[in-house]
């Protein structure tokens, strides 16, 4: 019998730090999300929160999670309510006890996002979202004596990007869609900003095109005489870029050598470990490369001397986090594959060979040989496009036999990426569709992230446009593969992916035979009047403006079309979602039922943009899975 609780018997390890002795991580051991720490050689984990406290899923949160403070004896947490994503710092001591305000009630009325922080000096930096208006706010706090420091405020991020060594100079940058980047210089003592790179929003003609320049991970480089960061401006699959800091404005490229991985992808993480040496990482074909590499500031060079995962035995699957600890010179990372849960996993030595598995997690009671691996189906769209996608086949021990059914699943974002790991909510949900027999087509199209900065940006202003074309072409090259039937096809997805399922369902009803729409955006002018305040001025850019774009807006929106839908539809929605509100799906359901059309309503009170508490994981796979066993007959 194949039942869902094998496969979420793999529990998550997310977040390692090695701090001493100890290895502290967050993993739903109890069903939820939580806080814990083990022996480095491997203990029974000990919980450092008390068990009311529900973490979020750390792919959902900008910053970081947690982080341990051990000459404080604190570990600062970010938590939430179920969902809700108001996070606020709080702390509790690195053995653990009842999270406290970090920083009093000063915070209360932001939602706060903990970014680069100093362990040896006890500082944090923050970006807070104002709840009220459209505002973010940056902030230097220590944590010792609780004191707030202002660097900045804009309605477009300012996110600290770069600290130097002793604290007097950060780097902050706005972002106005993905890739377009301005980039300051904060000075202590000094009330202005200096812009360092880049042309602000108002300064810019009316319909003045700027080039994104895509910078981020900056980092001050030896006596702060320039920044290395990450940049498209000369490789628009992302490369080193440096700035001296004597002639702002004028980016400079560092070349990069010794790189052994091959295929499509993008540089997606610079990380300072000491002195001049970095943590390199690529996303190659939606697998980890890390790299360690030195950096010649004299003649701009990037020479990348030692593959820390992407060979055997960590190959062929994702980093989901990677730490550094520099006092005993070894890292802490999560990985995970397709077939393989989330693991922890040490390395140590000069060689970075003395590779240690810290856990064992397994699917209980099923042979690796049934799940999938998946396969390259990668096709070239209507305009000639490559469009990158994998294929998830029943493994043949299962003996299934004929075309099988095909279920098209689609990422959310729209700006993110479908990769082979265990850490995030579709890959149990592709494996067990699998197990029942179902074909999975999982496509990054056109406005995903990973296959460099252009093919990103196709999707801005276009929600509904482009990117639902490659999926009706995907449905054609797909009808030419015999082992497919797609004659019995259904579509789901979450967030973006849930307005992509609603607008294919309804604009293109012949090609499905059932749609799940998991928190999709439904009416656009609705959603964008919904979400939070400070997200609205991004949204006003990157998919229309409320005022000026009213018609395109209401022409891209499922509920203009949300009549000609003829499949059976389950909706799924969070009850403490900010993203995409309560009300946003429940308009779904009501729409339709009025129209007399067959849909399914399932909503989980506890919680948010996702679902992650054991029991709702297993009633959400279960529901999503019968209903299209129900409607296609694998």
């Amino acid at each position: 019998m194949k039942r869902i609780e094998s496969l979420l018997s793999a529990r998550l390890f997310l977040c390692p730090e090695w701090v001493g002795d100890k290895i502290y991580f967050i993993s739903n051991l109890s069903g939820q999300m939580s806080l814990y720490r083990m022996d480095q050689e491997g203990s029974i984990p000990e919980p450092l929160l008390p068990a009311y406290i529900a973490l979020q899923n750390p792919e959902l949160i900008d910053g970081e999670a947690f982080r341990v403070f051990p000459k404080l004896g604190k570990i600062l947490v970010m938590i939430d309510r179920d969902g809700d994503e108001n996070y606020q710092p709080m702390l509790i001591p690195t053995e653990g006890g009842f999270p406290e305000p970090a920083f009093g009630g000063a915070l209360a009325a932001y939602r706060v996002h903990a970014g680069y922080s100093d362990p040896d000096k006890n500082i944090v930096y923050l970006m807070a979202e104002s709840r009220q208006e459209q505002m973010y706010e940056a902030y230097r706090g220590n944590l010792e004596t609780g004191a707030l420091d202002k660097l900045g405020e804009s309605k477009w991020g300012v996110w600290v990007s770069g600290v130097n060594a002793d604290h007097t100079k950060a780097i902050l940058i706005d972002s106005y869609t993905v890739g377009d980047q301005v980039v300051y210089l904060h000075e202590k003592g000094k009330d202005q900003l200096q812009l360092l790179f880049g042309k602000p929003l108002e300064q810019r003609d009316e319909g003045e095109e700027v080039k994104p320049n895509g910078i981020h991970h900056c980092h001050f480089t030896r006596d702060d005489r320039g920044l290395l960061f990450l940049t498209a401006i000369f490789d628009d699959t992302f490369g080193p870029g440096y700035l001296d800091l004597k002639t702002p404005g004028e980016v400079k490229p560092v070349a990069v050598s010794g790189t052994v991985h091959q295929g499509q992808g993008e540089m997606v993480s610079l990380k300072p470990l000491y002195d001049n040496r970095y943590l390199i990482e690529y996303n190659i074909d939606g697998v980890t490369w890390l790299y360690e590499g030195t950096f010649d500031e004299q003649n701009l060079k990037l020479d990348l001397h030692k593959v820390i995962t992407g060979e055997a035995p960590l190959a062929g699957g994702v980093v989901e986090a990677v730490s550094y600890d520099r006092e005993n010179d070894r890292y802490a990372l999560s990985f995970s594959s397709a077939t393989c849960p989330t693991q922890i996993f040490t390395l140590e030595g000069e060689d970075r060979k003395n590779i240690s598995q810290r856990t064992r997690e397994r699917t209980l009671g099923l042979d690796e040989k049934l799940l999938s691996p998946g396969e390259d189906a990668s096709f070239t769209s209507f305009d000639g496009l490559r469009i990158s996608a994998r294929l998830y086949m029943p493994s043949e021990e299962l003996g299934f036999t004929g075309p099988r059914p095909l279920v098209y699943y689609i990422h959310g974002g729209p700006q993110s990426q479908e990769r082979p790991n265990f850490a995030w909510f579709s890959m149990p949900l592709i494996q067990y569709l699998t197990l029942h027999g179902f074909a999975v087509f999982v496509p990054n199209v056109r406005g995903s992230t990973g296959y460099g900065l252009n093919y990103t940006k196709q999707v801005d202003r276009d929600w509904g446009g482009k990117d639902r074309l490659d999926h009706v072409h995907a449905m054609q090259v797909l009808a030419q593969d015999p082992r497919i039937d797609t004659s019995r096809a259904a579509v789901v997805g979450r967030s973006y992916g849930g307005y992509m399922s609603l607008t294919l369902a309804a604009r293109h009803p012949e090609l499905w035979s059932a749609a799940v729409d998991m928190f999709g955006p439904y009416d656009l002018l609705k959603f964008i009047e919904r979400i939070p305040e400070t997200w609205k001025p991004y949204f006003s850019i990157a998919v229309g403006d409320p005022d000026k774009d009213r018609d395109f807006l209401t022409e891209r929106s499922p509920s203009t079309y949300i009549g000609q839908i003829s499949c059976p539809l389950l909706v799924i929605q969070g009850k403490n979602d900010p993203r995409v509100v309560e009300q946003e799906s429940r308009d779904v359901v009501e729409h339709l039922r009025s129209l007399g059309k067959q849909v399914d309503y399932l909503l989980f009170e506890n919680e948010g943009h996702d679902v992650l508490k054991f029991e709702n994981r297993v009633r959400c796979y279960n529901a999503i899975t019968q209903f299209f066993i129900k409607h296609l007959r694998p």
